[in-house]
This record gives C-alpha cells, sequence and structure tokens, in this order.
C-alpha cells in the first residue's frame, strides 16, 4: 500500500488592485513610484500632465498581485474642469474628451489603495490632506465607500532634515486618528519606500481576503485615544505668550497692568 503523500498547498490566485496616488504638487508621489518600480530617483522635476499609468506585479504570501497604479497629477488645474486639450492628449485613451474636461474625477472609482503623499517640508501639502479626501470622497458620490479603501501617509522628503516644518508626531497622528497607515520616507535616498509598498500591499491583501472589509486597526499604534486628544488640544493652545500678546524673553516693561490682571 503505497504511503500518503502530503498535499501541496495551491497558490492563491491572482488578483488585480487599482491603486491611486494623491497629494499636491511636488511633494514627490511620482518620485516614490518610480523608486518603488525602477529602483532609480529621477532630481529633475517633471510635472505629471493628467495621469501617470503604470503596472506593476508583486507577490504578497501566496499570491500574485497585478497593481494598477494612476498616479495623478496635484495641481487642481486638472480637477476643477479647467484643463487644456494638452492634457486630453495624454489621457485621451482613458477619458472621453467633453467641453469641461476633467481628468482626477474620473479616477477614484473601484479604487483599492490610496497613497497619500505630503512634503514634510511644506506644511501647506500637509494642512491639504483633508482637502484631498474630502474631492476623493464627493467624487466616488454617495454610495461610494471609503471606510474599506486602505489609505498610507507617506511623510516624504524626510531626507531634507534642515527645512523640516511638519514633526512625525504630527503627521503620525493624523494619520493614525483616521485609521491610516503612516510612513517616513524619502524617494531620493529610497528610505522607507519598500517597507511602506510591503505593508500596504499586505493590508490591501487582508481587505480582499476580507470580503472587501478593512481589518481593524492595529492595537500597536503610538497613539491612545487620550493622548491623541491631549496632543490635539496642545496644538490647538495657545501658550501664555501668545495670549500676552508678546514674543518670549521680552522685557518686563513691555507688560502693562492689564496684561498682569
Amino acid at each position: 500500500m503505497e504511503a500518503s503523500m502530503p498535499k501541496r498547498k495551491e497558490p492563491g490566485k491572482s488578483l488585480r488592485i487599482k491603486v491611486i496616488s494623491m497629494g499636491n504638487a511636488e511633494v514627490g508621489k511620482s518620485c516614490i513610484i518610480k523608486r518603488y518600480c525602477e529602483k532609480r530617483f529621477v532630481s529633475k522635476y517633471l510635472a505629471t500632465i493628467g495621469i501617470d499609468y503604470g503596472v506593476t506585479k508583486v507577490q504578497v504570501r501566496d499570491r500574485e498581485i497585478k497593481v494598477n497604479i494612476f498616479d495623478m497629477a496635484g495641481h487642481p488645474f486638472f480637477y476643477e474642469g479647467t484643463a487644456q486639450l494638452c492634457c486630453l492628449i495624454v489621457v485621451w485613451r482613458i477619458t472621453p474628451v467633453t467641453s469641461e474636461p476633467q481628468v482626477r474625477n474620473e479616477f477614484y472609482k473601484d479604487t483599492q489603495g490610496v497613497i497619500l503623499v505630503y512634503d514634510v517640508g511644506q506644511k501647506e501639502s500637509f494642512d491639504a490632506l483633508d482637502a484631498w479626501l474630502v474631492e476623493m470622497k464627493q467624487d466616488l458620490g454617495p454610495h461610494g465607500n471609503m471606510e474599506n479603501i486602505v489609505f498610507v501617509v507617506c511623510a516624504n522628503k524626510i531626507d531634507c532634515a534642515k527645512h523640516r516644518c511638519v514633526d512625525e508626531s504630527e503627521g503620525r497622528l493624523w494619520a493614525e486618528s483616521k485609521g491610516f497607515l503612516y510612513f517616513e520616507t524619502s524617494a531620493q535616498t529610497g528610505e522607507g519606500i519598500s517597507e511602506m509598498f510591503q505593508t500596504f500591499y499586505l493590508n490591501i491583501l487582508d481587505v480582499c481576503e476580507h470580503g472587501g472589509k478593512r481589518p481593524a486597526t492595529n492595537s500597536n499604534a503610538s497613539f491612545t485615544k487620550e493622548q491623541a486628544d491631549t496632543i490635539r488640544r496642545i496644538r490647538n493652545s495657545k501658550d501664555s505668550w501668545d495670549m500676552l500678546g508678546i514674543k518670549p524673553g521680552a522685557s518686563r516693561s513691555l507688560f502693562s497692568p492689564a496684561c498682569l490682571s
């Protein structure tokens, strides 16, 4: 009698996913994708015109994932219906020509993952993250569900430490308060890029394997709810100098009786 052979584990079926990048112009969205896919950095800035599209294959656990990446232009010019013919030539095969062309609007639907990028040296790019989420929610419409989309926040250009104005705690707090992943990245040096994409794809795969439902947030988050609320309250409050309307180190002569009362 022949000994029974152990069954070989069948590889999982291949999976196709759609990933988009979001964030202001010049924060490094395209450079992050290029660093990951091509293992190189392009120092010369070339603005994305409309939508840049690429495909890559990755292996996650026992699954082959075909990733369709839509790298979206960050300038509002490509959203508000004012784009000119030069933009339409680039996205002609994807977006039909209309009298009021809208480029980004068409690409939010059917998305499994979002790479949300800001430049740690540009506070306005960090402050704009909420507006990007509003834009996406608006275009998904009343029946769109953002709760089951995996978001990863990239605090990019950390190699430019001298110009940094958004610290890690502020960026991480914003991301974790929304249940998003958070990574510090540098497209120039490659720091954090591979780790970010690996975790990103793992989370997308988990969502797909849970019937499209995002798994519970990792309990190892850096901030508890109480800590997050305290940090947010401190950031939004004025210190004693601000309340007095004077600069730190001011001489006693600047203090009026009204200030001291």
